[in-house]
């Protein structure tokens, strides 16, 4: 596994690199980090070259802390530099939450470098102003939060809320590995990354779906009402896409059953990537 930093304009990206094969670019939620990705990638990495990404704010990629460097188009923008460091033309994304609505915006504006979407518990945004301009608020509280308190009771916090709650079902030892993960951040980082590349702060792109005809798989647990209910959606809108809904699970698929993740996304993977 080989960290590359990837330097675009003043940032300095933070790229992990493993195994060989067709490329997959892998990409983590809030709080998580490239590190986020380590079991999977061993998982897959016989197969595919993954390319794990610390998205700014988190983990070792450091960018500064303005709009600029943190909204959702300049952060694709950087993905497409950072391929053509590595001389990648063509990729399979999967992302994860954040990284989820990050893979789909970077499908949008790239779909001729990307060869199939795996969405696992996210979203294209929010459709209106008003929920945006509400949510935008909210971001901006927490961000707040996050400056005023510190690290460690926001993640108090962050583990508390019902988007998390079937994580109390995980091992203490898995539970410590991802609290110890999400510490491993900066209180700066993740509240640049609410203010200027959260929910509230991206483009919505509900209306790019019925446009973006690569192989899409959008996979939800079935304790996450609300993301069943945004992939139930999203698969009107898509022209060519598989909703899957993993059994025994939440928001965090990949941590909450890691076997069954694994197999649907190799499966996918295996059917539609090109070498």
């Amino acid at each position: 596994m080989n960290n590359v930093y990837v330097k675009v304009d003043a940032a300095a990206y933070r790229v992990k690199v493993s195994g060989s094969g067709p490329a997959l670019v892998v990409l983590h939620g809030f709080t998580g980090s490239a590190e986020s990705w380590d079991r999977f990638a061993e998982e897959l990495s016989s197969d595919f070259q993954v390319i794990a990404i610390d998205l700014p704010g988190h983990g070792q990629t450091l960018a500064p802390m303005n709009q600029q460097y943190f909204s959702m188009e300049k952060v694709c923008i950087a993905i497409r530099e950072i391929l053509n460091a590595l001389k990648i033309d063509q990729a399979a994304f999967l992302g994860y939450s954040m990284g989820g609505r990050t893979a789909l915006a970077y499908a949008t504006l790239y779909p001729e470098t990307v060869t199939s979407l795996i969405l696992e518990s996210a979203s294209p945004g929010l459709k209106t102003v008003t929920a945006r301009t509400e949510r935008k608020q909210s971001d901006a509280d927490l961000a707040s939060f996050i400056e005023s308190e510190g690290i460690q009771r926001f993640t108090d916090r962050w583990e508390s809320i019902p988007l998390f709650e079937s994580q109390k079902r995980l091992s203490e030892k898995m539970r410590r590995n991802i609290r110890e993960g999400r510490l491993q951040n900066s209180a700066e980082g993740l509240a640049a990354s609410l203010r200027y590349m959260g929910t509230g702060s991206q483009p919505s792109y509900w209306d790019a779906l019925t446009g973006l005809n690569i192989p899409v798989l959008l996979l939800t647990g079935e304790w996450d009402h609300k993301f069943i209910q945004i992939a139930t959606e999203m698969k009107k809108l898509l022209p060519n896409v598989v909703h899957e809904n993993i059994l025994h699970s939440g928001h965090a698929i990949q941590v909450e059953q890691p076997e069954k993740f694994d197999t649907m996304v190799k499966e996918f993977l295996f059917k539609n990537s090109t070498t």
